[in-house]
């Protein structure tokens, strides 16, 4: 797990395996000022290892979980249903940021409790804005759940 300028508040949980995307999502961020720390989880395992949380009370909520689908080992659709069936960590908003772009993947996703699904835009400019209007709604417009466990 991989963690940037982690502290003890709200955090972007990002589920990304691709060295690439992380760099480039790192510098949209920084692009963006985001001061909430990113966690990163290479893999379906690491975030599953996360989930099972031996001491909860002392562990934080992620205010969102960035996931992606095409993982090595366990991929993001076993990954989103894992999530959604942890009592402790349902109530995050999973948001699904990948390349797949096929309708029934889409639509499972919904059936299974993903909060968003976004298309990695191939130009770096619209990707920032996508970005940009994903964390507007998430941090701004909209109310998270508390951030520790109770």
């Amino acid at each position: 797990m991989t963690t940037e300028n982690q502290t003890n508040q709200r955090f972007i949980m990002l589920v990304e395996d691709s060295d690439e995307d992380y760099k480039t999502l790192l510098w949209i961020f920084k692009k963006l000022a985001v001061t909430y720390p990113i966690i990163r989880c290479e893999d379906g395992e690491e975030l599953l290892s996360y989930l099972k949380c031996d001491d909860c009370d002392k562990i934080i909520q992620p205010a969102i979980i960035l996931l992606d689908l095409n993982l090595p080992g366990i991929d993001g659709r076993k990954i989103l249903q894992r999530i959604k069936e942890n009592e402790k960590f349902k109530v995050v908003p999973v948001i699904i940021l990948t390349t797949t772009s096929n309708s029934k993947d889409i639509k499972y996703c919904y059936q299974n409790g993903a909060n968003g699904y976004i298309i990695k835009p191939l130009n770096l400019e619209k990707f920032m804005r996508t970005i940009q209007m994903l964390l507007d709604y998430w941090f701004d417009a909209s109310i998270l759940p508390d951030i520790r466990f109770a």
